[in-house]
């Protein structure tokens, strides 16, 4: 019996260390996955395995086919069930997973099967500009029409509600008078393309350093 206890001890110590898998669920374009690919392609601890999405004709999966990476889409109804995305992600011994313009609620069996390893960027500064059917240039406009004076990005970890989950990172662009919804966009975007692959690295890494920390304390 304490063989055992310290073979899965081993095992919970190895999978911490060893490099982490990430699978990127994205609706649309794909220009922050791409990023994202191209952020971790030669990165020996952090992979990016697999690009799913919710839509056949979703651009980002021309995007993964492209860089080489394994991509599916699924329908709405496989996405409520769950389990035949679940499997996919065994499949690929997926870590983490990064919502990049997913538009999709995450379904709860997901959630429970990833707690504290789905992470969102929200292209405003949360809780402001937030929640079901704010996405896009839809943001944008809100911000312009209610003459804030800043935006900018957050990275947050996904809960059973819309944008409510903890949040990670804040980046901030000015708001200028006479920007229009496409400036912010700009500017937003800018953002996005800088600091979301640097975050993610640095919270799959945040797992690592646990795991590193426990192998040493329990050789």
């Amino acid at each position: 019996m304490q063989c055992f206890a310290h073979f899965s001890l081993f095992c919970a110590l190895k999978g911490l260390i060893m490099g982490k898998n990430i699978a990127i669920f994205a609706s649309g374009s794909g220009t922050n996955a791409e990023n994202i690919i191209r952020y971790f392609e030669k990165n020996a601890s952090v992979r990016v395995r697999l690009v799913l999405s919710n839509r056949k004709d979703a651009y980002v999966l021309e995007r993964a086919c492209r860089l080489g990476v394994p991509y599916r889409a699924f329908p709405k109804s496989d996405w409520e069930a769950a389990e035949s995305i679940l499997d996919l992600l065994r499949k690929y011994q997926i870590d983490f997973i990064v919502l990049a313009g997913f538009l999709l609620r995450i379904p709860d069996a997901l959630l429970h099967a990833y707690p504290d390893k789905i992470i969102n960027i929200h292209p405003a500064l949360l809780p402001k500009f937030g929640g079901k059917g704010m996405y896009g240039d839809r943001v944008h406009e809100a911000v312009v029409m209610a003459g804030e004076s800043e935006s900018g990005i957050t990275i947050h970890y996904i809960d059973e509600h819309y944008d409510e989950g903890s949040t990670v990172f804040q980046a901030k662009c000015p708001v200028l008078p006479g920007d229009t919804p496409a400036d912010v966009a700009k500017k937003v975007h800018a953002l996005e393309y800088e600091w979301f692959p640097k975050i993610i690295e640095r919270v799959v890494n945040s797992y690592k350093m646990i795991g590193d920390i426990l192998h040493r304390l329990c050789p």
